[in-house]
């Protein structure tokens, strides 16, 4: 990690996604018809190149808002001093 949030989360989403690209499941979903018309309609705009462009976009931000969640709760336990400092990898057991 280099201590830039922006870079950190990106590298974190990039390693994610390339794992995630060797490996497809299809999954079905029902959506309202209102819903269904907005996600057409981004796709046929060109705001997305599929409809399953749009649905894993919205998981990438998603999991993009976990991860800075997560992030963000470190930073403020390091900040309030509740934090360790770990000499190798075996002290994250």
């Amino acid at each position: 990690m280099t201590g830039d949030l922006a870079s950190d989360i990106i590298a974190v989403i990039q390693t994610i996604t390339l794992n995630y690209n060797t490996m497809r499941e299809v999954i079905n979903i029902s959506l309202p018809s209102p819903m269904a018309k907005t996600v057409k309609k981004a796709v046929k705009n060109g705001d997305y190149a599929s409809t399953s462009e749009f649905f894993r976009h919205l998981l990438r931000d998603w999991q993009e808002g976990k991860l800075l969640a997560e992030l963000n709760a470190s930073r403020l336990e390091i900040a309030q001093g509740r934090g360790r400092v770990l000499k190798s990898l075996k002290d994250l057991k």
